[in-house]
């Protein structure tokens, strides 16, 4: 399945070429650059995908006042087909069609799944705003892309559990539906703080995630941070103590390169 998979997301990729390029560079008004392709594989296809999707209690709860969200890497667990469209995105093919769409220079893929896997957000679950981890889980190519693919079918927008991009002073975001079938693309920088606002009713909000490296810097400088968080503007107290937070993480990062806590990758096959 996940050769037809990698096919049918190529034959889509193709067919909007023209339009997903200019769209991802086109100027928004935001330090990200993004896109979003809808209707990415047939209907059919993606309802089975969501389907197949495991049961919260079968996912690791992250929760904490960064965040609250169900995810896992342990992919090897469940249907064979979450591991199929999860892993179509890191075959070489679709990494350097992306590339060459998004313009991404000697572009890698993520195999461990050091930043990825797969999520899911109920009622009350969200992600702060906050900046990607700089790097790989080898402290040697820095992040680029996000690839972001929703499948919960008859997702509404007033639902919550939407992607937000925010200006550079974390003041007001762009919302981007996270509706069924839809694929985004999502540059990563220094300044391309995103969050995903609180899932307001019941059901079940599930994504993909994958993600791109490269050994060139997408701020034309060296950088390197862990996953630096801010809360939302009106949260002004929670600001403040989130942002202290995320220095201290900083600062601990740069006294180990590789960080203190265990490396949450995938280890099954792929």
């Amino acid at each position: 399945m996940k050769e037809k998979l990698i096919n049918l997301i190529l034959e889509r990729l193709d067919k909007e070429a023209e339009k997903v390029s200019a769209d991802f560079a086109a100027d928004k008004g935001l330090p990200t650059r993004f896109t979003a392709i809808d209707e990415l594989l047939p209907e059919d296809i993606a309802r089975k995908i969501y389907a197949a999707f495991p049961n919260p209690d079968e996912m690791r709860l992250m929760d904490t006042f960064r965040e609250r969200k169900f995810t896992s890497k342990s992919l090897e667990k469940f249907d064979p087909l979450i591991s199929d469209i999860t892993f179509a995105f890191q075959d070489e093919r679709i990494i350097q069609k992306v590339a060459e769409l998004t313009g991404i220079k000697d572009a890698k893929g993520d195999p461990h799944l050091y930043a990825g896997g797969i999520s899911a957000m109920v009622r009350g679950h969200y992600l702060q705003p906050h900046l990607d981890n700089s790097h790989d889980m080898e402290q040697e190519n820095y992040r680029v892309l996000n690839l972001l693919y929703y499948i919960t079918p008859d997702w509404n927008p007033e639902n919550g559990g939407n992607l937000e991009l925010w200006d550079v002073e974390v003041t007001k975001p762009v919302e981007i539906p996270s509706i069924f079938n839809r694929l985004v693309l999502m540059a990563t920088n220094d300044k391309s703080y995103h969050s995903v606002n609180e899932v307001k009713v019941d059901g079940m909000r599930c994504c993909i995630s994958n993600y791109y490296f490269s050994p060139h810097s997408p701020n034309g400088y060296e950088t390197t941070h862990v996953t630096y968080f801010q809360a939302r503007p009106e949260q002004k107290v929670r600001r403040i103590f989130t942002k202290v937070d995320s220095d201290l993480r900083t600062a601990l990062r740069k006294v180990k390169k590789t960080g203190f806590s265990k490396k949450d990758v995938y280890e099954g096959e792929k």
